[in-house]
């Protein structure tokens, strides 16, 4: 049935072009402008990169609580596994730790056990979302295998003082806050946010597979009571019209109640609750110099642009803890004389209610330095430098208690419009780092222009390290009947891939086609695979695994000696009247990985866990205004997933959800004060998976959940004043 709804839906768009459609919206020729591909300002259409974009308008109209809820259901690339310790995050089959998130052009820092707390990017200061696929730029690196999610957040540029207030709640107790406070005094400006989220979980099922038994009256839940808050701080300096100075900090923290007591306590009672501790500092700035206004310039299309230099220092810390809640015996790794100079000996420690236990700490210090230029003939020269220090503490969970790395990076890349119609975008980057030496990484991309079409070609050449997590850590993972015990692995080798892609696009002022299809191998993908105890390092069977009695089995990082992705991703919009937008997305994936069974000495073919096949998205979004005072929105989405498969614990099944959100703009004519209103229903047929524990891999959604949120905006800046003076202006000159 999914799959008859999607083609007939898909059907349906492709031939609203053909139907007589009424006044279109003139705003609707106004071309959305892009950064990511390239590091240089395209309009979307002429990208050299293929790059789509979550728009602003469509962020608005979705209302989406989190960033995966907007990922998710505005973009069929995308699938997420939601626990306590973050979202595991895939993009087109590939996982978090090849995914690079950036906040207006920045990394963030945030994985804790291979997954990224997303919940430290606030969804209500989001402008846009920039998403950019494969390792098509020389500007990322190791990290971007996968692709890029570029979050532009909101600017507040309107000058003056400006207060924000934004409250969502809906079932579950899950409320949702934001508050921002922006002040511009002369060349200063300063920009506060705040954000708090919090939701007391739900329990889909009390069926839990652990044990070797099958219990029902298991109290974990699908997802735990949690609840998150962080400051921010902006301040920024513009001595000169071409020079910009800022200053930026942000804190954050975030508690996971977990259950604390049932029948089972080996697997439905946990005796310590869960604390995430992050702090970051940065400084930098931007200068624009040499404006260029001449004959030969216009001619190659960089007139009016400005030559750019930035500079960025950050500074990110993120650690968690274990906060006891009952006495517990945790094997620690004790040294020095207070423990009678027993030197890297493991022995049971009582941890009692009310203590803590810091798991690990993850400290990067980063400097970037990059420059834009606008050359002669059509040329436009990105290059840059950087310097990444990693440093890990992690005193139970590392041989020595912490472990660092650092890399080095050069990359250059040029902008090549031969002719008008044609460009050709290639860059290279130099990687150096510490443990794997140098490595030089090519990128090629072509597009041909021909009238509303758009081809675009591209290869290129990702390097990744291991991670100091990889190479290092270790750590027990309780999963249904058995207890896994994860081990980092010194002999890693680095990761190197190749991405091919092609597309076509079709772009009017009406209606926007995108076909873009890809091929991404990689060699020795690094994984946790079974192994035998023979290969567990000396030392920690003896700490870890006990007498194997618990069912505990070794898993080890190591690399795969083969892995490929390959696809079709599929976008449609339409707009077929003034203030109606169709759209529709659909992503096909195949993945290959080929393993070396050490116990038989052979090869064998396995799918990357978390993939599936067909996914996709889709949404019809109309907005319109009744009066000066009034706006409406209304947006109707869907978004589902065929089966997921997983190497272990089964897989996850296929599901569809629709989901229904309306706006109410109020207070339009007078623009200091706003106010909006989002009323809605998510996963309204109220889909809910009840597939025991830890099976439960295709949603953890919960059912049919309600939320409401109010928008509270004052803004009285130079621009609101101009627009007040000149309506004063304008009444009086009626009345005279």
């Amino acid at each position: 049935m999914m799959k008859r709804l999607l083609i007939a839906g898909m059907s349906w768009l492709c031939l609203l072009p053909m139907l007589q459609a009424q006044t279109v919206d003139k705003e609707a020729t106004l071309q959305e402008v892009v950064v990511t591909g390239t590091g240089t300002q395209h309009t979307l259409k002429d990208a050299p990169v293929q790059t789509e974009v979550i728009s602003g308008s469509a962020l608005r109209s979705y209302g989406g609580k989190s960033l995966e809820d907007i990922l998710s259901g505005l973009t069929a690339s995308f699938a997420f596994n939601e626990g306590d310790m973050g979202s595991q995050m895939q993009l087109n089959g590939l996982g978090n730790s090849y995914i690079l998130i950036l906040i207006d052009g920045k990394r963030i820092h945030g994985d804790v056990g291979g997954e990224n707390d997303l919940g430290l990017i606030d969804p209500h200061n989001i402008e846009k979302i920039e998403i950019v696929k494969g390792a098509q730029s020389a500007l990322y690196g190791s990290d971007a295998m996968a692709g890029v999610i570029n979050i532009i957040t909101k600017k507040h540029t309107e000058g003056g003082l400006l207060l924000e207030n934004t409250t969502r709640y809906g079932t579950h107790n899950d409320l949702r806050q934001h508050n921002s406070l922006v002040v511009t005094l002369g060349k200063f400006s300063s920009h506060t946010n705040f954000q708090m989220q919090r939701n007391d979980g739900w329990q889909n099922t009390s069926e839990e597979f652990a044990e070797a038994v099958v219990l029902t009256d298991s109290k974990n839940k699908t997802v735990n009571r949690f609840r998150n808050w962080q400051l921010a701080e902006r301040l920024t300096f513009k001595p000169t019209k071409n020079l910009e100075l800022y200053a930026e900090g942000t804190y954050y923290k975030k508690f996971i109640r977990r259950p604390r007591n049932g029948t089972h306590p080996s697997c439905d009672v946990y005796t310590y609750d869960l604390r995430y501790n992050n702090a970051s500092a940065s400084a930098g700035g931007k200068w624009l110099f040499g404006k260029i206004r001449n004959e030969e310039n216009e001619k190659w299309r960089n007139a009016s642009k400005q030559n750019v230099i930035t500079l960025d220092v950050d500074w990110n810390k993120h650690a968690y803890y274990y906060d006891y809640t009952r006495g517990t015996y945790e094997m620690m790794h004790l040294v020095g004389e207070e423990f009678g100079d027993m030197n890297g000996e493991w022995f049971p420690v009582l941890m009692k209610p009310g203590q803590s236990n810091l798991q690990s700490n993850q400290e990067r210090l980063m400097a970037q330095l990059k420059g834009i230029f606008y050359l002669p003939y059509g040329n436009t020269l990105n290059t840059g430098v950087e310097y990444r220090y990693d440093y890990l503490k992690a005193p139970e969970r590392t041989d020595n208690g912490s472990a660092s790395d650092w890399t080095s990076a050069l990359y250059v890349q040029d902008e090549f419009n031969m002719l008008r119609w044609l460009n050709i975008t290639a860059g290279l980057r130099l990687v150096d780092n510490r443990n794997f030496g140098v490595r030089l990484t090519p990128k090629v991309s072509a597009m041909l222009s021909w009238g509303d079409f758009r081809f675009r070609v591209g290869w290129s050449q990702g390097f990744k390290t291991p991670t100091v997590k990889e190479l290092h850590y270790r750590y027990l993972h309780v999963m249904g009947s058995s207890t896994f015990f994860n081990i980092g692995n010194l002999q890693l080798k680095p990761q190197t891939s190749n991405y091919y892609s092609a597309n076509v696009e079709y772009r009017t002022r009406k209606f926007t086609a995108s076909i873009t299809g890809y091929v991404n191998k990689l060699d020795n993908m690094i994984a946790l695979v079974n192994v035998p105890v023979g290969e567990i390092p000396a030392g920690i069977t003896t700490a870890y695994l006990g007498d194997g009695s618990n069912h505990v089995q070794a898993r080890m990082y190591k690399n795969m000696n083969d892995a490929r992705t390959c696809g079709i991703d599929i976008t449609l919009s339409y707009k077929p009247i003034k203030g109606l937008t169709l759209n529709a997305s659909y992503s096909y994936l195949d993945t290959k990985a080929q393993l070396f069974d050490d116990s038989e000495n052979r090869m064998y073919e396995v799918v990357i866990d978390g993939t599936a096949y067909h996914k996709w998205s889709a949404s019809a979004m109309y907005n319109h205004s009744f009066a000066d005072w009034y706006d409406l929105g209304v947006s109707l989405s869907t978004r589902g997933s065929t089966t997921r498969y997983y190497e272990n614990n089964g897989n996850g099944k296929g599901y569809q959800i629709w989901r229904l959100n309306t706006s109410h703009n109020l207070g339009k004519q007078n623009k200091m004060l706003a106010y909006k209103i989002d009323l809605g229903i998510d996963n309204i047929f109220n889909y809910v998976d009840r597939t025991m524990r830890p099976y439960h891999l295709g949603t953890n959604t919960s059912g049919r959940t309600v939320f409401a949120t109010l928008n509270i905006r004052f803004n009285y800046g130079k621009r609101v004043n101009k627009h007040i003076l000149s309506t004063k202006q304008k009444t009086s000159n009626e009345e005279d």
